[in-house]
C-alpha cells in the first residue's frame, strides 16, 4: 500500500469538503500546513506526495528516499525543482482548468466593481447620504455601461477565453495577445500587439502565465501608454506587474484604477506599496477558491493520484 502524505491541504480543504478520495488510496496523512523544516521528517516514508506550495527543491528532495510521485494540488508546479526530480525518477503531475469559471468570474466582480460601485454606494447609503438627499435619487461620482467598452486580454489560454466569453454578453469589445492567434481564433476576438493592447483597453486583465518573459509585463513605460480612465486587472501572478512603478501611476492618476488579487510576495508585507491607496483593491489570492472549483481541485487530485497507483500516470508535467 502506498504511503501518502498532504504537505498543505488547508488551503484546498479548509473543512468543508471531504478526503474520503483519496483516504481509500493508501495510507495517508494530512498536514493542513508544513514548515521547510519538516518537510522530510513527515516524507521520510511516504511514496506519493501532494503539495500545493510546499518547497520540494532539491534539498528536500534528494532527503525523501521512497518518493515516486509528486501530485501537485494546483496548475503552476514552480515549486518543484522538475529536473531533479526527472532525475531521480519521480514522476510529477498537476491540475489544469479547475478554476477556469471561478476566475473570469472574479475578472468581472473586479470590472462591475469600477463601472457600478455597488460597495461604495452601499457605504454612502449606510453612512446616511440618501436619507439627507433632497432627490429621491442621487450619484456623486460617475456610472458606466460596459456595452461598447473594450477589454484587453493578455494571455488566452482557457482564463482567458472564458474572460472573452463573459466580456461578450456585456456587449464589450474584446482584443488579446495570444503565442498563437491562429490556433486561438474565435469570433469576435482581434488580437493585436502589446501596444495596441495598451492603448485601447479599457479595462486590461491579465491571464498569462509568469516567465522571464512576461515579468514585469506591466511597468512605467507599459503604463504610460494606457488610457487615463483604464482599469488593471491581475489575477495571474504578481511578478506580470512592477507593483512600485503601478503604485506611482496611480498615486498619479496615470490610470483609473487597479484590481489584483495576486501580488508578487505572498502574504505581503505589512508596508506593502499597493495597499491602503483608494484607487487600488486587492483581494488575498483567492479568486481561484470556490467551493465548486476546489471540489474539482480535489477530484483531480484523486484522478491523478490513482492514475498513477494504477500504473498509467496522467497529466505529466516536465517529461
Amino acid at each position: 500500500m502506498h504511503k501518502i502524505v498532504v504537505f498543505d491541504g488547508y488551503t484546498l480543504n479548509p473543512g468543508d469538503l471531504n478526503w474520503d478520495g483519496l483516504t481509500a488510496l493508501g495510507d495517508i496523512q494530512i498536514y493542513d500546513r508544513t514548515p521547510d523544516d519538516k518537510i522530510v521528517e513527515r516524507g521520510q516514508e511516504a511514496t506519493i506526495v501532494v503539495a500545493n506550495k510546499t518547497n520540494l527543491n532539491q534539498h528536500y528532495l534528494e532527503q525523501l528516499p521512497r518518493l515516486q510521485y509528486v501530485c501537485v494540488s494546483a496548475t503552476g508546479y514552480n515549486n518543484v525543482d522538475i529536473k531533479v526530480a526527472k532525475a531521480q525518477n519521480i514522476l510529477v503531475s498537476n491540475v489544469v482548468g479547475y478554476s477556469t469559471d471561478s476566475v473570469a468570474q472574479q475578472v468581472f466582480s473586479f470590472i462591475l466593481y469600477f463601472s457600478n460601485m455597488v460597495a461604495q454606494y452601499n457605504q454612502t447609503v449606510q453612512r446616511g447620504d440618501w436619507q439627507a438627499s433632497t432627490d429621491w435619487c442621487y450619484w456623486d461620482r460617475p456610472l458606466s455601461e460596459l456595452m461598447g467598452k473594450t477589454i484587453g486580454i493578455f494571455g488566452f489560454g482557457k482564463i482567458g477565453k472564458k474572460v472573452a466569453h463573459l466580456a461578450h454578453a456585456f456587449g464589450m469589445n474584446v482584443i488579446a495577445v495570444s503565442r498563437n492567434p491562429k490556433r486561438d481564433a474565435q469570433p469576435q476576438v482581434r488580437f493585436v500587439d502589446e501596444y495596441t493592447l495598451f492603448r485601447e483597453s479599457d479595462y486590461l486583465t491579465l491571464h498569462a502565465p509568469l516567465t522571464s518573459e512576461t515579468k514585469h509585463f506591466i511597468n512605467v513605460q507599459n503604463l504610460s501608454f494606457m488610457k487615463s480612465d483604464a482599469v488593471l486587472i491581475n489575477t495571474g501572478r504578481g511578478g506580470l506587474v512592477h507593483e512600485l512603478d503601478l503604485k506611482e501611476a496611480l498615486l498619479q492618476r496615470k490610470i483609473r484604477g487597479a484590481a489584483l488579487d495576486v501580488l508578487s510576495a505572498e502574504p505581503p508585507h505589512h508596508n506593502h506599496p499597493l495597499i491602503g491607496l483608494d484607487n487600488c483593491i486587492i483581494t488575498p489570492h483567492q479568486a481561484w477558491a470556490s467551493t465548486e472549483a476546489r471540489q474539482r481541485l480535489m477530484d483531480g487530485i484523486e484522478q491523478n493520484v490513482k492514475a498513477f497507483i494504477d500504473g498509467y500516470p496522467i497529466n505529466l508535467v516536465g517529461k
